[in-house]
């Protein structure tokens, strides 16, 4: 799938963090000095459990303010108008309590669109994620997949510069993944920048343009996704594909 071209509609937001830190009781649990996400995308997140991936992903997103340093998108500190341009989705979705299509029409109502608009729309987005024949189920009777990909479905409506996504796949099955996989693919066309963590190094070869690696609350590699997996550059990078512990 990856070797698909890219969509050329504009620039994607180039995210920066600088002096990125948080400390608790002593410990250091992210240190990132200086980081950009540029590329076309998508970037992956990597690296083992306790590393910093979802930390850093927070911290990209707003949701978490960390002790010193800052994040910018297309060079503007990250403020409300920042989070406005972002969206992010969770390794378990969260849906409300009404229709797969009321899920969306909830989003789109605060983008106050009128009601002909908002139908049209709705119409789009489940047929763009499979679930054209769902609209009035509930929406938390949906297996693991479909919820996942509602979830997904709802984060787009917005129409995101930045999508962040935190182990969207970790819990479903090869042919769920893959549906998953191939609706992130088609937003990154579309020119939705995605920054996304995964455990699945298959994943990460399917998908990803870059790879950033995470150990030990620190970037110890990124770089294009064919260099990192033909050549890591790092040891740490190098313990992770062999599948060693990454000391």
């Amino acid at each position: 799938m990856r070797d698909l071209p890219l969509s050329e509609t504009g620039p994607q937001p180039t995210i920066e963090a600088q002096g990125l830190r948080i400390e608790r009781k002593g410990r250091i649990l992210l240190d990132v000095p200086y980081l950009a996400v540029d590329g076309p995308g998508p970037t992956l997140i990597m690296g083992p459990n306790g590393a910093g991936k979802s930390l850093l992903l927070r911290c990209l997103h707003g949701l978490i303010v960390p002790d010193s340093g800052q994040v910018r998108q297309g060079n503007a500190p990250l403020k409300a108008a920042g989070r406005a341009k972002q969206a992010m989705v969770f390794q378990t979705p969260v849906l409300l309590r009404r229709s797969v299509a009321a899920n969306l029409d909830y989003v789109l109502k605060r983008q106050r669109l009128s009601r002909a608009d908002r139908h049209a729309r709705i119409a789009a987005l489940l047929e763009e994620g499979g679930l054209a024949g769902k609209a009035r189920q509930s929406a938390r009777s949906l297996s693991g997949g479909e919820g996942q990909r509602l979830a997904i479905l709802r984060a787009l409506a917005t129409e995101p510069g930045v999508l962040f996504l935190d182990e969207p796949t970790s819990a479903l099955d090869p042919a769920a993944t893959q549906d998953i996989e191939a609706m992130i693919l088609r937003a990154a066309r579309r020119g939705t920048r995605i920054v996304m963590i995964t455990h699945d190094i298959g994943q990460a070869r399917r998908l990803g343009h870059d790879i950033l690696l995470m150990h030990g609350g620190c970037v110890a590699e990124h770089g294009l996704a064919h260099d990192f997996f033909d050549a890591p550059q790092s040891q740490a990078g190098r313990r992770f594909l062999a599948g060693a512990l990454v000391l």
